[in-house]
């Protein structure tokens, strides 16, 4: 194997955020650009030579071309063995699995998540350690330090090796495994819910549900699960053909982005469940006929249910949440007298809580659930854990989320995005933020007086590291809240994120419209920033 040392310009922009180094494509095709971000993360890691590891993306524009540019970056620098997605697709949460199951040094996830793909679209690259989860700040710190002093890199001068058909190859020491995209993570969700419960309840008719894959990675991780292993009609999947442009979706799955799934959910013709999944399979949106369960109410819902499933029927060691999910599973937490922890925005300060076997579950606003079967969030795996509780429990999504609130009260809950902000006038509102957290204690505004305002700093209970900067919040003595945040996963400009919640516990009022009901907090968010 002839290896080339190839000279090369610094870049200064690959920061990686909480999520990987996420840029349009037209950026990482620039001259050695994904090249140089390559080999800065391998030379940031010790000790992986002769080592295993997992390489794998959600389809996107630029995936295929970007694996072949890594496998011979890998094998210049000495790992032992490369095992690839066929076809290069892998879901994050079905690469987490993977590191985890076959013992792999690490990998390399290709995907932008829930952005935008296509030529004049977004990709992304992010490395997992060998938990199956994101690299920790220190590793990303480090990756962007060694990026900006980088001069050369490595790389093997090999064929391209053909991702489409499964099996092993050997190039010298280098063994290149194809592996079935779907298979593995399949045989994970079985071991974890009831699937002979599903398949009855599914054949029989009592479930009937609507999957919108966004045209992203998930559709054949849905077919092999629900059509071929619970025998949903394939006419229950919509946009199922993962699409390099992922067919010109936002591949978000909420509301407004997914709004095919919406539409039928709350029409005549609404089958009994249904849900989306975003980009790269990590995130998803639960729906009913008539309802559309917020991310932070299915959190809650999944950990007060959570004995049902037979995964979880032992109980749950604790529970987690980002600092800007509503409190709602925080309420259960007590109740069931476990933990419940506060985290930043990034899913590897829940890596080290599931590590430690503090928590079981975990999940944030922003669509993602999870728990300790991987250490990413996983879109699949809460849809099949709402499906295994309709069937289990014989109630509908609306009775299952209403009877939750009648026991714990509901948190209303709303986020404002505000995208695309100029970089310099998002610091401005934070600084100006900043200043005012210090007087706002004790101050009344109209039925709302405020309790504590605060940057939220995390002081992780493991590693014993200290996050500053996360946010603001300002909690009120009613247990409403209002919370500001700058987003890290866009890629033009900065998005400023409003998070607002109220507590209600009267059942008279659980059905409020949000907007209306969180209207006074709202124009308090306002007149603060």
């Amino acid at each position: 194997m002839h290896i080339k040392t190839i000279l090369t310009q610094t870049y200064h922009d690959q920061n990686p955020g909480t999520s990987g180094l996420r840029k349009k494509v037209s950026v990482f095709k620039q001259v050695n650009y994904l090249e140089n971000f390559v080999q800065a993360i391998f030379d940031s890691l010790e000790n992986y030579q002769e080592k295993s590891l997992v390489i794998g993306g959600d389809g996107r524009y630029f995936n295929q071309e970007a694996i072949q540019i890594i496998i011979k970056i890998a094998a210049a620098n000495g790992f032992g063995e490369l095992i690839i997605g066929q076809n290069g697709l892998l879901s994050t949460p079905a690469a987490s699995h993977i590191i985890r199951k076959y013992g792999a040094f690490g990998g390399l996830i290709l995907s932008a998540s829930h952005n935008p793909a296509g030529e004049h679209g977004d990709f992304g690259i992010k490395y997992n350690i060998n938990n199956g989860g994101p690299a920790p700040e220190k590793d990303t710190l480090a990756f962007f330090e060694r990026s900006k002093t980088l001069e050369h890199y490595k790389i093997a001068e090999l064929p391209d090796i053909n991702l489409d058909e499964i099996g092993t190859q050997s190039i010298e020491a280098l063994k290149i495994t194809i592996i079935d995209s779907v298979a593995d993570y399949a045989e994970l969700m079985q071991s974890i819910f009831d699937f002979d419960l599903l398949k009855q309840s599914i054949q029989s008719g009592y479930i009937t549900l609507a999957f919108d894959a966004m045209s992203a990675i998930t559709g054949p991780y849905a077919k092999h699960i629900f059509v071929d292993m619970l025998g949903a009609p394939i006419d229950s999947l919509n946009n199922a053909q993962p699409l390099e442009d992922f067919g010109g979706h936002h591949p978000d799955p909420n509301l407004i982005y997914a709004h095919e799934l919406a539409d039928l959910m709350f029409s005549d013709k609404a089958p009994t469940f249904g849900a989306a999944s975003d980009g790269d399979g990590d995130r998803n949106m639960i729906m009913g006929k008539g309802i559309f369960v917020t991310p932070s109410d299915s959190l809650a819902i999944l950990a007060a249910n959570a004995t049902l499933i037979p995964g979880y029927a032992s109980g749950l060691k604790g529970v987690a949440r980002s600092m800007p999910t509503s409190q709602a599973v925080d309420r259960v937490a007590k109740k069931l007298n476990i933990p419940c922890y506060e985290t930043p925005t990034g899913w590897k300060f829940f890596g080290n809580l599931l590590d430690a076997d503090k928590i079981t579950l975990c999940g944030e606003e922003s669509f993602g659930t999870g728990s300790q079967h991987v250490r990413e969030k996983d879109g699949l795996w809460a849809v099949l854990f709402w499906l295994n509780l309709i069937a289990r429990r014989r109630q509908s999504v609306l009775d299952i989320v209403e009877e939750h609130w009648q026991t714990f009260g509901r948190d209303i809950y709303s986020r404002h995005d505000y995208e695309a902000v100029e970089s310099s006038i998002a610091q401005e509102i934070m600084s100006s933020l900043r200043e005012q957290i210090q007087t706002l204690p004790h101050q009344t505004f109209g039925e709302y007086t405020v309790k504590y305002a605060d940057e939220f700093c995390y002081h992780d209970s493991v590693d014993g590291s200290t996050s500053a900067n996360q946010g603001f919040r300002i909690g009120f003595e009613n247990g409403s809240r209002i919370v500001f945040r700058l987003s890290g996963t866009g890629t033009v400009g900065a998005t400023l994120r409003i998070y607002i919640e109220r507590f209600e516990p009267d059942s008279e009022k659980h059905h409020q419209d949000p907007q209306i009901a969180l209207a006074q907090l709202i124009e308090l968010a306002e007149q603060f920033c």
